[in-house]
């Protein structure tokens, strides 16, 4: 009897309990849907401004992140704030800001328009890329964003500031894999996987991809984890229309992604469906489905409140984000651990992101540094960080990196109305482990331009890294009267420059846009020219060789943003070489002299140029752009072969294809002004000009004699305009370059490609 009485006593005790002071738990569920679900965070802020209580969180896909976000003590106004930033939008576009740029390790620029890589045991299946973009920037930034707080929670989900749970979807056995636990920014990564467009990860050895695939609105997983008693769902998405016979897009996504289901599992729920008119990647748009979200939400808030039992002030959530915050160590490293395939040595890695002999701790700002710098390596495709908590209070990086597929194949060139077609092709082979190398052959072929080039390129580890790289040249130009389009007959050859020249530099960074290179190189060069106008098949041309040596050091610093046609950035360059070398002289039948000739000369040229663009708008970009030379060369033989040794003024892509006397000369300086216009975002209307003052020019007498000018004489100016498609292979354009100079001073082309070259033996 006692039993029965102690018994109802303690049922009678726990039902006023519940009833008195047991809380009403609420629910939030976030949809999927690309740049879209940004609207969640304008739902979060309605929210907490009418202080409705978030007791639990679930999301997919993007949903996923933002419930992240909050579940980690982010306010909406933070994360608005954070999406919001031009960073954000590097993030989810798969670039980089300038200053995370590693200059040192990007190749010679050339004109390969599109590359794709190969694999040693297929051809072609285990060559095609997977992903769209570079998540590089994304995945480190997540580690920073969840990585320390998920610690901080112990791996848990359930001590985080707010409960989480994610989906993601293993496609092998076609079903949800829930996250109730773990890496916090490696499953929230997973769940946001959307294929073809991000590098797929392994979550616990499984390929994993966007959540959404199988289930986008994840209500029946708040019911089934936390049972709230009343669940609010922010949905943006929708099953996709059936497929049909002409629509490859629609069979496909209807092959991928199952059907959802967008209801709530019990009545107590509302459903907020922000309506937007952006796309799964219109991320430059977000703060419209976040204004959205905001609206939606508060137009449903009447009904949302009279289900609230509760409401939770802005100061206890101030004090409640305090609390959790205050878990959350600072990241500092103290031991890197690295994951390959067939867990491979990777010591090249290791040696470039820490000192293991000095015990160094590594603060995050510094991690950041050496990780973008090692990320730069042609040699690595893909790499992932997470983060595990020490007893030290320190942090243990686990980095899991997939190595480049080792043959690399780049095609291009450059299609133009001129005669000045190029075609271009490249192979490399990478190898990683102690170090890193690439053994680099490639071809120029054309008419007007040909080139062979092949180079071995050694690189050490280290937190600043060394290259060593040996390599041999041959260029070849034929320049014609090329001022022709393919309206008109393109007359015979005038001159024909062949070059080749073998050497080795040495190159190391300064910081991560600034680079340093030493280079020593033994050349031989062959021009054949005609020293008049008017010759015929019957006259011989000019025979100049010139053969020695060219030492130099450059320093360099890049962060323009294209490597032709850059509408943003800047580039600063010095260069001083130093020339020595033998002439020998063959006159033809048009140059006054019948005798061979003979001359050492020897020489010091310095050479900069600055550019950089001061306003860079979203439509409008202004940029100013500077050269200059310094050069003590000796005279040649005759007038022609000492203005073909002279450094020319080409600060335009097209000039490089012209041979222009008056834009040559031993001292000069230059200066142009940049004016883009930017319609769209691949669009540009460009004007360039440019005057050219030499200090002293080459002048030809009446006579035939040659000699030096008097002081800043034959200045002179020219100036372009454009408009630019920059395509995802690249520019697509028509130029009218104006050359008032020339009998012919207006010059037309359409073209596609780079005009990109070879570097020269010493000019």
């Amino acid at each position: 009897m006692n039993a029965i009485i102690r018994h109802f006593c303690i049922l009678t005790f726990c039902f006023f309990y519940t009833t008195l002071f047991a809380q009403q738990k609420v629910g939030v569920v976030l949809s999927g849907g690309g740049a879209t679900a940004f609207a969640h965070i304008g739902v979060l802020k309605a929210l907490e401004e009418k202080g409705i209580p978030i007791d639990y969180i679930t999301g997919t896909s993007a949903g996923a992140l933002i419930g992240a976000l909050y579940a980690v003590g982010m306010s909406p106004t933070e994360m608005e704030k954070y999406v919001l930033n031009d960073d954000f939008l590097l993030m989810a576009t798969g670039k980089l800001k300038p200053n995370q740029n590693f200059y040192f390790k990007e190749s010679s620029p050339d004109a390969g328009m599109f590359s794709f890589n190969l694999s040693k045991d297929s051809i072609l299946q285990k060559s095609l890329p997977t992903n769209f973009i570079s998540s590089s920037f994304l995945d480190f930034e997540m580690m920073k964003l969840f990585g320390a707080q998920g610690e901080g929670a112990h791996r848990n989900f359930d001590s985080l500031m707010v409960p989480f749970r994610c989906l993601a979807s293993d496609i092998r056995t076609k079903q949800n894999v829930l996250f109730k636990d773990g890496n916090l920014n490696e499953v929230v990564r997973a769940s946001m996987n959307y294929p073809f467009y991000l590098h797929p990860i392994r979550v616990n050895d499984v390929l994993l991809f966007d959540g959404g695939l199988y289930n986008n609105f994840p209500a029946d997983i708040m019911y089934q984890e936390f049972n709230p008693d009343f669940i609010i769902g922010s949905n943006v998405s929708y099953n996709a229309p059936p497929p049909s016979e002409d629509d490859l897009i629609s069979q496909v996504t209807n092959m991928l992604v199952s059907t959802s289901n967008f209801t709530l599992p019990c009545e107590n729920g509302i459903i907020i469906n922000p309506q937007t008119d952006l796309n799964t990647f219109d991320f430059g748009s977000i703060k419209k489905a976040i204004e959205e979200g905001y609206k939606s939400t508060l137009r449903q808030m009447d009904s949302i409140l009279t289900h609230m039992e509760r409401v939770e002030s802005a100061a206890f959530m101030r004090e409640k984000r305090a609390a959790f915050k205050s878990k959350v160590l600072p990241v500092n490293i103290s031991e890197i651990t690295i994951e390959t395939k067939k867990n491979k040595n990777l010591f090249f890695a290791e040696k470039s992101l820490f000192l293991k002999k000095k015990n160094e701790i590594l603060s995050l700002s510094k991690l950041e540094r050496r990780y973008y710098r090692l990320y730069a390596s042609n040699q690595i495709d893909f790499m992932y960080p997470t983060l595990q908590a020490k007893e030290d209070s320190t942090f243990l990086l686990k980095l899991k990196i997939r190595k480049a597929k080792p043959f690399r194949i780049d095609v291009g060139g450059h299609f133009s109305s001129r005669p000045v077609n190029t075609g271009f092709i490249g192979l490399t082979y990478r190898t990683i482990g102690k170090v890193a190398t690439e053994t680099h052959v490639e071809s120029y072929f054309g008419k007007f331009y040909g080139s062979v080039k092949g180079n071995f390129k050694l690189e050490l580890p280290s937190i600043y890294p060394v290259s060593i790289d040996a390599y041999f040249v041959r260029n070849r130009w034929d320049y014609f009267r090329s001022f022709s389009t393919f309206f008109e007959d393109v007359q015979p050859s005038f001159l024909v420059q062949n070059e080749i020249y073998t050497g080795m530099s040495f190159k190391h960074p300064i910081s991560n846009n600034i680079s340093s290179k030493f280079d020593f190189r033994y050349f031989a060069n062959e021009d054949d020219y005609y020293q008049s106008d008017n010759f015929t098949n019957k006259d011989t041309a000019d025979f100049t060789k010139f053969k020695g040596i060219n030492l130099s050091w450059k320093i360099e610093q890049n962060s323009l943003n294209r490597k032709q046609f850059a509408n943003s950035g800047h580039y600063i360059a010095f260069k001083i070489k130093y020339i020595s070398g033998i002439e020998h002289n063959q006159p033809g039948s048009t140059g006054l002299s019948k005798d061979d000739f003979y001359k050492n000369h020897q020489w010091i040229n310095i050479s900069g140029e600055f550019q950089t663009f001061m306003l860079d708008f979203k439509h409008f970009h202004f940029g100013v752009h500077a050269l200059g030379v310094y050069n003590s060369q000796s005279l040649f033989s005759n007038y022609t072969s000492s203005i073909l040794a002279m450094s020319a003024f080409s600060p335009l892509p097209d000039l490089e294809s012209f041979f222009l006397e008056e834009y040559r000369s031993p001292q000069y300086v230059g200066t142009g002004i940049n004016l883009i216009y930017t319609l769209k975002k691949h669009i540009d209307f460009r004007l360039d000009g440019y005057f050219y003052q030499p200090f002293v020019k080459i002048q030809k007498n009446d006579d035939g004699t040659f000699g030096y000018s008097n002081l800043f004489k034959g200045e002179a100016f020219l100036a372009s305009a454009s408009v630019i498609y920059h395509s995802i292979l690249g520019p697509l354009r028509a130029t009218l370059n104006y050359l008032p100079e020339q009998n012919k001073p207006l010059v037309l082309q359409i073209s596609f490609g780079y005009v990109l070259f070879n570097e020269r033996a010493y000019r």
